[in-house]
C-alpha cells in the first residue's frame, strides 16, 4: 500500500445550497443557515499519477454549520465550520490468514473552520453581478491524532482563498427561474503546503414555484507543487499535499416553508491525483430569510 493515505477535499464548495454562494451578498441584516452532515467512505484512491490504487477502508464524518449574514447590501460574513469531525479507519486483515494486521483508529474533534468576507464588485440588482471574497482556513481541527499518528480532523496551516465569481440569474420559459455561476480563485497555503488554482462553474433551477431547486456543479483544483516534497510532509494523512481534481455533483434543495428547507447533495472525482477515489454525500437542513 502506498505511504499516503488521501481524502477528496472537502471545503465548502459542496456544503452549500440553493441561493447561498455565488456572486450574490446577502442584503444587509439578511442571512442563510445551513446544517449539513458530509461523509466520504473509500478504499481505493487516486495516486500522484493518477492511477487508482487500494487501501484500507477510510472513512470521514462531519457535521457543518454553513452562514452567510449581510453586514451591508454588498458586504457579507461568511463562516464554514466542520463543528464535529470524525476520521476513522478499518481494521487491516491479512487476505491470507484472516487475522487483524494493523487495528483500525478513530479520532474525533472539531474540524478546520473557513471565516470569510464576499464582496459585490458591482451594485445590488446588477444584471451581470461580480463578487470578490478572502477566506481564511484556520487550523482549529487536529493534525496529529490516532495511536499510530497518522488521522486528523485538520492539516494544521493557515491558508486563504482569494476568489472572484460572476453570475447571471434568467428564466426559462415563464416559470422556471435559473441561474448560472463560475468562480475562479488562489488557494495560499502554508506550513509547506503547495498553492491551489481553484476554479467551477454551476447552474441552478427553481421548479414549482421555486419550491425545490435543482443544481449541478463542476469543480476542479489544480496544485502548483511548489511546497515541500510529500516525504517531509506527513503524507499518511487524509489532508495531503498537491492534491488536483476535477469533480462533478449534483444537489436538490426543498422548501419545506418559505424561508426552511431540506437538501442533499453527491459529488465525486472524474480525474484525481492523491485523492479518494469515491464519492462523498450531504444531508441537511437550512433556513433562508432571504425570502
Amino acid at each position: 500500500m502506498k505511504r499516503y493515505i488521501i481524502f477528496f477535499a472537502v471545503s465548502f464548495f459542496f456544503s452549500i445550497s440553493a441561493n447561498a454562494g455565488g456572486p450574490w451578498p446577502q442584503q444587509k441584516g439578511i442571512g442563510y443557515y445551513k446544517l449539513s452532515q458530509w461523509w466520504l467512505n473509500f478504499d481505493q484512491h487516486y495516486t500522484d499519477s493518477g492511477l487508482i490504487d487500494p487501501n484500507v477502508t477510510t472513512g470521514i464524518y462531519n457535521t457543518f454549520f454553513y452562514g452567510e449574514y449581510g453586514i451591508t447590501d454588498r458586504l457579507t460574513g461568511v463562516i464554514n465550520a466542520p463543528i464535529f469531525s470524525r476520521n476513522f479507519t478499518n481494521n487491516l486483515i491479512s487476505g491470507t490468514t484472516g487475522e487483524t494486521i494493523v487495528k483500525g483508529d478513530a479520532l474525533n474533534s472539531i474540524g478546520d473552520i473557513d471565516l470569510g468576507i464576499k464582496y459585490g464588485l458591482t451594485k445590488p440588482g446588477s444584471a451581470f453581478p461580480i463578487a470578490a471574497s478572502i477566506v481564511f482556513g484556520l487550523p482549529t481541527g487536529k493534525s496529529v491524532g490516532g495511536e499510530q499518528g497518522n488521522l486528523q480532523t485538520g492539516d494544521g496551516e493557515f491558508n486563504q482563498i482569494f476568489q472572484i465569481d460572476a453570475g447571471k440569474g434568467f428564466k426559462i420559459g415563464k416559470n422556471i427561474n435559473s441561474y448560472v455561476s463560475a468562480y475562479v480563485g488562489i488557494n495560499n497555503r502554508t506550513n509547506g503546503f503547495s498553492e491551489e488554482f481553484r476554479y467551477g462553474i454551476e447552474y441552478g433551477a427553481g421548479l414549482f414555484n421555486q419550491k425545490l431547486w435543482l443544481i449541478g456543479r463542476l469543480n476542479g483544483v489544480e496544485s502548483f507543487k511548489n511546497g515541500e516534497t510529500a516525504e517531509t510532509i506527513n503524507s499518511t494523512s487524509i489532508f495531503a499535499n498537491n492534491t488536483e481534481f476535477s469533480s462533478y455533483g449534483v444537489e436538490a434543495a426543498f422548501y419545506v416553508t418559505k424561508q426552511v428547507g431540506v437538501s442533499a447533495s453527491f459529488a465525486s472525482a472524474f480525474r484525481g491525483e492523491i485523492i479518494a477515489a469515491a464519492p462523498s454525500y450531504s444531508v441537511g437542513v437550512f433556513y433562508d430569510l432571504g425570502k
